[in-house]
């Protein structure tokens, strides 16, 4: 069913007309009613889960979800009830079910008073033969280094059935650490300033990201499936810390990692459960992982591997075979990998064409090419900038990767996974974000074919090309391709999204690159697209 419905007419005039007050003025003038449109997410065949946020006079407000087949509202469906209050941050949540499948609706939120709020438009997965689905894949979206110029294109197609997140929705960081005071975009402004810990600082991000026009657009179009990454939580995250958590400052870990968790699902359409499968009528099975905060070890330190070293070769060297190999750590945790092999070979019994796994890591093997030239940094980088670099060269010439907070830095892991992809016979495909960079892997494990990875570039987050300011990305491009035999294309200069359609008979990922991110635009400065063929783990 297509349904052309002008941006205008979906989201009415008074949201049209909000959007455009800037700043705090915004803020001021959404600080009561329906402050923040509404959106939708974790659909199956027979539900949906509806969101919204509605700030009351009082402490709390009862509010009727109501799905209805049409625009108009004349034929409901379904209602439901459910409250926004001040424990949630007034964010509410109505589970939509007794839905058709494969089916577009309309839903909205009302008041008992009769305040209504922005009517969105969501779909219900497809059971039964399926003959296409296409998924549009986000990540890596920092607010105050550009607009959302991918979620404003992606909200204006016509063929996009689900939406996929794969983390790094909002960033933690306090105003002018990342992106510094003159690399961030007027206007862009974060509330709280400070770096957030705190359940206040987690929502108070959380409302600022959400009140941007672009993403309450794409929302109210398109049912969406997220995952976390770590910045949603802090930088580096693992099971037990963070990089960017300091307990001695803020606090314990478990305090700030249950305040993240909880603000994210206030905040987004998501269920509780932290991994989970979708069934894609018998097109594909959609498997949702966490990378992060249930089952993850330490990332290992290569600082380490050079301490008190005579022979930092020989160093190197050792630290690959112990540490970094250590068979005993965990990336997904044994409760998840237990559920992912046993999800992979039921979908593949069960007939199903496609395994289509949304995590936020890379897992393509990448290192630093050997020949890497400093100057491709440019300029007079600082000098830790230099240190990570050259330490990064010499890592790639003993085998180890230039990223060990990807599947990279867990060999042993990556190992299970896709050999367990390899034991179901799967057809694996392998969505990732974190790099802000845009790939495509053919994914081997023991010398044979495991699957194929599409890597998403950044929404607004900078890649390589912010660091290697000396080089031309498309050097850069060909060496790491030429380092690095599963890695078959990437593209490290723009920023945007990609689209995954999946057919019976291939599944393809398109990249679609904007021509910028500092003025309001949707225009595509190119495209790339790789095709992969059921029963070959390749890409064509």
């Amino acid at each position: 069913m297509s349904i052309n419905l002008r941006r205008r007419d979906l989201f009415g005039a008074g949201l049209a007309g909000l959007a455009t007050i800037p700043g705090r003025a915004w803020a001021t003038a959404l600080n009561r009613g329906f402050t923040h449109s509404v959106a939708s997410g974790e659909p199956s065949q027979t539900n949906v889960l509806l969101w919204t946020r509605y700030v009351p006079a009082g402490d709390a407000a009862a509010l009727t979800a109501e799905v209805a087949e049409d625009a108009g509202f004349t034929r409901i469906v379904t209602r439901s009830e459910t409250a926004a209050a001040a424990s949630t941050d007034y964010c509410a949540r109505a589970r939509a079910e007794g839905l058709e499948p494969g089916r577009w609706y309309y839903y909205r939120f009302r008041t008992a008073s009769g305040e209504t709020s922005p009517t969105g438009r969501t779909r219900t997965l497809p059971a039964g033969r399926l003959g296409r689905f296409n998924i549009a894949v986000f990540s890596c979206s920092n607010l105050p280094f550009g607009l959302f110029n991918a979620y404003a294109h992606a909200a204006e197609r016509q063929d996009i059935d689900l939406l996929v997140h794969l983390g790094d929705y909002i960033y933690e960081y306090g105003r002018g650490t990342y992106p510094s005071t003159a690399d961030a975009m007027p206007g862009r402004i974060l509330e709280p300033a400070n770096e957030i810990v705190t359940p206040a600082d987690y929502h108070a991000r959380y409302a600022t990201y959400r009140r941007d026009q672009d993403l309450q657009a794409l929302h109210q179009r398109f049912p969406m499936i997220s995952i976390w990454d770590d910045h949603e939580f802090a930088n580096d995250t693992w099971k037990d810390g963070a990089q960017n958590h300091q307990p001695a400052t803020e606090g314990p870990w478990e305090t700030r990692k249950a305040a993240a968790k909880a603000a994210y699902r206030h905040w987004l359409p998501m269920s509780d459960e932290p991994y989970k499968a979708y069934e894609i009528g018998d097109l594909a099975t959609l498997i949702r992982l966490d990378t992060r905060a249930e089952g993850r070890d330490k990332q290992p330190e290569l600082a380490d591997a050079f301490k008190l070293a005579d022979d930092p070769a020989k160093a190197l060297a050792a630290f690959r075979d112990t540490v970094w190999a250590d068979p005993a750590r965990q990336m997904l945790g044994a409760p998840q990998e237990a559920f992912l092999a046993d999800t992979l070979s039921r979908s593949v019994k069960g007939g199903t064409r496609w395994q289509v796994v949304a995590q936020q890591i890379l897992a393509g093997e990448t290192k630093t090419p050997v020949d890497a030239d400093a100057s491709w940094l440019g300029g007079t980088p600082p000098d830790y900038v230099k240190q990570r670099f050259q330490a990064g060269v010499l890592a790639g010439k003993v085998g180890l990767p230039f990223n060990f907070d990807s599947w990279g830095g867990y060999p042993a892991a990556r190992a299970r996974y896709l050999g367990a992809a390899q034991a179901a016979g799967a057809n694996l495909l392998n969505l990732a974000g974190d790099s802000h960079n845009a790939w495509a892997y053919d994914l081997a494990n023991g010398g044979k074919p495991a699957g194929v990875e599409f890597g998403v570039q950044g929404v607004t987050s900078p890649g390589m090309e912010s660091y290697m300011r000396g080089a031309d990305p498309k050097q850069v491009a060909q060496a790491l391709v030429g380092a690095n035999p599963e890695l078959k294309w990437c593209e490290t200069q723009h920023r945007g999204y990609m689209t995954l359609s999946l057919t019976p008979d291939a599944a393809q990922c398109d990249w679609h690159f904007l021509e910028t991110i500092r003025a309001r635009s949707t225009a595509i400065a190119a495209t790339h697209s790789a095709l992969v063929r059921p029963g070959t783990n390749r890409i064509a």
